[in-house]
């Protein structure tokens, strides 16, 4: 069930899959937020290499360093601000403490809010078929890993994190549109808009 108190201002809402299709086409820079194991990574490279967008995964690029090392704070944020300078780019990532600084530059908001026994399956899935190896999105060295803490995060993500994420959004990012996609059939629907001719 979705936490009643995590719903964004309706201006900020795109429900129609056709506008979002076009306002994505348009954007210069996208963002990707959401639970983990939804599949925003896997969205995000599909829609990063359908217009030729560079490709941002905090996971890789920012937050860790070979072998699940987190990377300093600070030097997270000067990589994040010197990133979203760039001209284009889909960032995947949802950590709301950049919020003020990567929500000015973005152009458009995918929010991937898919039930949350959708996205344990999708984690437990992600880890069957990577267990042992690094997957794309992730530093050199982070090999999959499983544990309950992050099943937990999962589970709760919800009622304590979405929260926190929309009132980013709204605060950061007020005149951001913002698509929340909650279920694989839109996710599809929407990829299919996107790979048609504009």
């Amino acid at each position: 069930m979705m936490d009643q108190r995590a719903e964004l201002p309706l201006r900020q809402q795109i429900t129609d899959l056709d506008q979002a299709a076009e306002g994505i086409r348009a954007a210069r820079r996208i963002r990707v937020v959401g639970c983990s194991g939804g599949g925003k990574s896997t969205l995000s490279r599909k829609i990063a290499k359908r217009f030729g967008l560079p490709y941002i995964s905090l996971d890789r690029d920012v937050f860790w360093l070979p072998g699940w090392v987190a990377r300093d704070r600070g030097e997270q944020r000067n990589i994040i601000a010197g990133r979203i300078l760039e001209e284009h780019w889909i960032m995947d990532g949802t950590n709301p403490s950049s919020f003020d600084i990567r929500l000015p530059r973005t152009d458009f908001v995918i929010w991937v809010r898919m039930p949350r026994l959708l996205c344990i399956w999708g984690a437990i899935s992600r880890w069957a078929k990577w267990i042992g190896r690094t997957r794309p999105e992730m530093a050199p060295g982070c090999f999959e890993k499983l544990d309950l803490e992050f099943l937990r995060y999962i589970w709760t993500f919800e009622e304590k994190f979405a929260p926190r994420v929309a009132a980013g959004i709204a605060e950061h990012g007020p005149d951001v549109p913002v698509l929340q996609l909650k279920s694989r059939r839109q996710m599809r629907e929407l990829l299919d808009l996107l790979d048609r001719p504009a």
